[in-house]
């Protein structure tokens, strides 16, 4: 019995520790994201380009985290409980919609790409901010089911 218990402090703890590093990873994102509000209006210059490169990179690496942390654990079973796998269905569909949006702002704005920042950057930040947003309140939704120690 006690293997049970142990087995069970064990994930809950890397559950834990993922909720923890998805939170520090979140803040890095809404801190860039705002450090480049900060620089309209935009222009193609050289410090605008690598700031949107550092926040894509970081983005895309907290996206991951969510699908590739949070959501390949219970896929791999390491959650039994009940309530907390049906609302990772429900919150499902509205990650991937998520992750689309950030990957597609990701690929938009590749430094490879010869983009004119001016553009469309403070529309395409603010549909990000949108997802971003919603993005927030699913993984809080999940997270706070899975901080439950029941």
């Amino acid at each position: 019995m006690s293997a049970a218990i142990n087995f069970d402090s064990e994930r809950r703890q890397e559950s834990s520790s993922l909720i923890e590093e998805l939170g520090k990873e979140r803040r890095a994102v809404w801190s860039l994201y705002c450090r480049i509000a900060e620089l309209k209006p935009f222009s193609s210059t050289q410090q605008v380009q690598e700031i949107v490169t550092e926040f894509s990179q970081m983005l895309v690496d907290y996206v991951s985290l969510g699908h590739f942390g949070i959501f390949q654990r219970l896929i791999d079973g390491k959650e039994r409980r009940q309530s907390i796998l049906e609302a990772a269905e429900n919150i499902y569909p509205g990650f991937v919609e998520t992750t689309d949006a950030a990957v597609s702002f990701n690929d938009k704005y590749d430094p490879a790409k010869k983009i004119d920042f001016a553009g469309d950057l403070e529309q395409d930040l603010s549909a990000l901010g949108e997802n971003l947003a919603k993005r927030i309140e699913l993984e809080d939704r999940l997270c706070e089911l899975m901080a439950i120690k029941k």
